[in-house]
């Protein structure tokens, strides 16, 4: 890739040739982790103050039909970086010990970033499976297969998620900080990881005391690291733990070292916060920040490590040719295991002392409606992308090839699947994004302009299986009056596009 590629590029895509005179922009992605669509205050947040994000909106494009491809937190992952949906490859919520779910041999988007010779790093959780299927994995050597193996350079990370084992951080292909006189062991039982000379934890089940930071309310019962049950059994590696009140405070470290280190070359850096999933710990100068307890707080604290990678990327001239994208893994959720006095719940959704993560929108984490998979989603890029608002429909699986048509890389038939080329609408350039649209929770909806048919669900916010349902959001953007009693037809069209879809006809 080239600046005269660059360059024409643009220029197909309604930037002016001066305009596009540039160097590779930078590209960062900072993802937030169970952050909701109303969990920013230019998005109507008005319990949580978010000034770095909302400089980010004022600054860049703000999108108001922005969105993650599932519910939940492994399969948008997952499509974020290949570009494919995670119901393709069964990719679901993922446990402790989980081996890679991202094919070695397939593009990713750190992969593709590198053909256009870019350094390529990530910091945060990971969450996305560690090692070889049918292989356990040496937590006390080399702890591969994971993101160096699908195209990073650099990787700092949680290995699986805050709440889950092992409590470590994980550096390339070690652990930081290993006792090698305390072995590291994870499973699924504690017979299974107790050994001699490996330090035990204590066991939620039978120790509820142990949980001294704040109780479970369910699951998040097994080994107790750091006075908070998790999922999953560890014993060893006392000195490699973490502290979760300082997570936020190592990431961003390690953020502004990348940045530092490859600030003389074109970087991706892909920053997946810990921010707001649960054990929420926010570092005791960030508690009491809002009225809504740690999940409010911790908003603040994620709020706070934008404002500090955008700072560095001021500091040392960079910040007007790297293109920021801000969005989140989910949609919001509450109670979710653990007693933080977080919750009040309605009928139909959690609601946090008043604030409303979701915002206009039904539903969050977990669920096919809107608020499930509609979740923030910014990008500023000063020296191409006009500061504005967007109503185009917008999706992450999308990066893949988008910025291969910015970088002027040709995507083969099999590469990237499920992405499509929306490089206009997320440069501003035009008004429309995505014509069609799946979303994925315990089953599939897709989306159409403003229509959205929901198959039959496997599960609902009642436990129980639900109807397929069609909903006009422009009329109806809460999704509580279901019409498809009314439109047959336009539901049995759309249900026959998505069970296309689902055969990868048509994809891109």
């Amino acid at each position: 890739m080239n600046r005269i590629k660059l360059i024409l590029t643009l220029t197909l895509c309604g930037v002016g040739l001066a305009e596009a005179a540039m160097e590779r922009p930078n590209v960062v992605i900072i993802y937030g982790d169970d952050v909701g669509f109303g969990d920013v205050g230019v998005y109507g947040s008005e319990m949580i103050p978010t000034p770095n994000i909302d400089r980010l909106a004022k600054e860049g494009l703000r999108f108001t039909d922005g969105h993650c491809s599932a519910a939940t937190c492994t399969p948008s992952r997952f499509s974020m970086l290949t570009g494919i949906h995670g119901f393709r490859h069964g990719v679901s919520i993922l446990p402790p010990n989980a081996p890679l779910s991202i094919p070695t041999d397939i593009l990713t988007l750190p992969k593709l970033f590198k053909q256009a010779g870019y350094v390529t790093g990530v910091v945060g959780k990971w969450h996305l499976g560690i090692g070889q299927k049918g292989v356990a994995t040496d937590w006390n050597g080399e702890v591969k297969p994971g993101p160096l193996e699908i195209g990073f350079d650099r990787s700092f990370l949680l290995p699986s998620t805050n709440d889950r084992v092992p409590c470590v951080y994980l550096n390339g292909h070690r652990v930081v900080n290993l006792d090698p006189d305390d072995p590291l062991y994870v499973g699924k039982s504690k017979a299974e990881v107790d050994r001699p000379g490996s330090t035990p934890y204590p066991n939620a089940r039978f120790q509820k005391k142990a949980m001294t930071y704040y109780s479970s309310t369910h699951g998040h019962n097994h080994s107790v690291i750091n006075g908070i049950g998790r999922i999953g059994y560890m014993a060893g590696g006392k000195s490699a733990l973490w502290d979760d009140e300082t997570i936020t405070d190592e990431f961003v470290k390690q953020a502004r070292a990348f940045i530092t280190e490859n600030r003389s070359k074109p970087f991706f850096l892909y920053f997946a916060s810990q921010c707001i999933h649960v054990p929420r710990a926010p570092n005791p100068r960030f508690q009491g920040k809002t009225e809504l307890g740690y999940r409010g707080d911790a908003m603040v604290e994620f709020d706070w490590a934008v404002g500090e990678i955008f700072q560095t990327l001021e500091q040392l001239g960079l910040a007007e040719n790297t293109i920021i994208i801000f969005s989140s893994d989910n949609g919001p959720v509450y109670d979710d295991g653990y007693d933080d006095g977080t919750t009040v719940r309605t009928s139909t959704k959690e609601v946090d002392r008043g604030h409303d993560g979701s915002g206009i929108y039904r539903g969050g984490k977990y669920q096919i409606y809107e608020g499930g998979t509609r979740v923030p989603f910014i990008i500023r890029w000063p020296l191409t992308v006009k500061p504005g608002v967007s109503d185009a429909m917008v999706n992450q699986i999308d990066f893949i090839a988008s910025f291969a048509a910015l970088l002027g890389i040709e995507l083969s038939d099999e590469d990237a699947r499920d992405s499509w080329n929306i490089l206009p609408a997320l440069l501003g350039k035009e008004a429309v994004g995505h014509t069609v649209m799946i979303e994925e929770a315990h089953g599939l909806a897709l989306r159409q302009g403003p229509w959205k048919y929901m198959e039959k669900q496997k599960y609902s916010w009642g436990g129980k299986p639900a109807a397929p349902k069609l909903f006009n959001l422009a009329d109806d953007p809460g999704e509580t009056t279901n019409v498809i009693a009314r439109y047959p037809e336009k539901a049995a069209e759309m249900d026959r596009m998505l069970k296309k879809f689902r055969r990868q006809e048509g994809v891109r």
